[in-house]
């Protein structure tokens, strides 16, 4: 489904141009340094109000069961928080694959918390609102931040960051990769020394996840493996899907040209803010 711009709100994918794993806390969380940046490629939703307080997903990914859907969860949540009487029916065309490691799920719970926070006339206040996010999961803030990060804690800790202009081919091997599993291999680094954001720029763009998603998953090494010859290729976050950036649009076409029919892939823009950002300003 494609909708009109006056009737779909975008939900932006994201990728961690770096990702360290410096340590955990008591509870078992991981500790983490990160950069998150947003890529002008989306999920769209549409948003139908209801009096009767009923939260329905009328058109979406029917893998995920509905109570389970994280935009289901999240409009039950703000509901719940605020005591709207309210209800809503939402629709998602998804374009980002789950798993993928783009922030799919974070990114559609923060729309579904920033439209609604404004269709139900709440009006909290943002941070109050990453808070709620954060209950969903360590990536929601950033997306309703709304700017590329540099990010620590759990993820949540965030540090607005200005980044180069820059062009990325995504490839996506076709697995779903779990965060908890990556997070709970023994063979996993858990004390990487702590980094700089001067240090980010100067080229140190590790993921520690990297080692462990390559040996337990091939389809990703195999796309690791074939991007590398055209750039220096990279994983974002805990997913599956593995990335390379370029100084051009062009550039990045002409290696996505040559892609193996065996993996599915898309060229997108890196930007420093969130398109949701401007159609809420709009």
């Amino acid at each position: 489904m494609d909708y009109p711009d006056t009737d779909y709100w975008p939900a932006p994918a994201k990728l961690n141009l770096m990702l360290r794993v410096v340590g955990r806390r008591s509870d078992g969380y991981h500790l983490l340094q990160t950069v998150f940046r947003f890529i002008d490629f989306s999920d769209q939703l549409r948003f139908e109000l209801r009096g009767d307080g009923q939260i329905c997903r009328k058109a979406g990914n029917q893998q995920v069961p509905e109570s389970e859907d994280l935009i289901v969860r999240a409009a039950r949540l703000l509901q719940r928080v605020t005591g709207v009487s309210q209800g809503v029916d939402i629709s998602i065309e998804k374009k980002i694959p789950a798993g993928g490691g783009l922030g799919g799920g974070s990114s559609d719970a923060a729309t579904v918390l920033m439209v609604l926070n404004r269709l139900w006339d709440v009006d909290l206040p943002l941070d109050q609102l990453a808070g709620i996010g954060l209950e969903l999961g360590a990536d929601v803030p950033v997306f309703l931040k709304g700017h590329s990060a540099w990010a620590e804690g759990v993820g949540e800790q965030l540090t607005a960051i200005q980044l180069p202009e820059a062009w990325y081919l995504v490839l996506i091997p076709g697995c779903h990769v779990t965060t908890a599993d990556v997070f709970r291999d023994p063979e996993l680094t858990r004390n990487a020394p702590r980094t700089t954001i001067r240090d980010f720029l100067a080229g140190g763009q590790v993921n520690d996840c990297l080692p462990v998603v390559l040996k337990h998953y091939p389809e990703v090494a195999d796309a690791f493996s074939w991007l590398s010859k055209f750039a220096k290729a990279r994983l974002t976050g805990t997913g599956s899907c593995i990335f390379a950036e370029f100084d051009s649009e062009t550039a990045a076409y002409e290696v996505l040209s040559e892609m193996p029919d065996r993996f599915k892939g898309f060229v997108a823009k890196g930007i420093d803010h969130s398109p949701l950002m401007q159609r809420l300003a709009s």
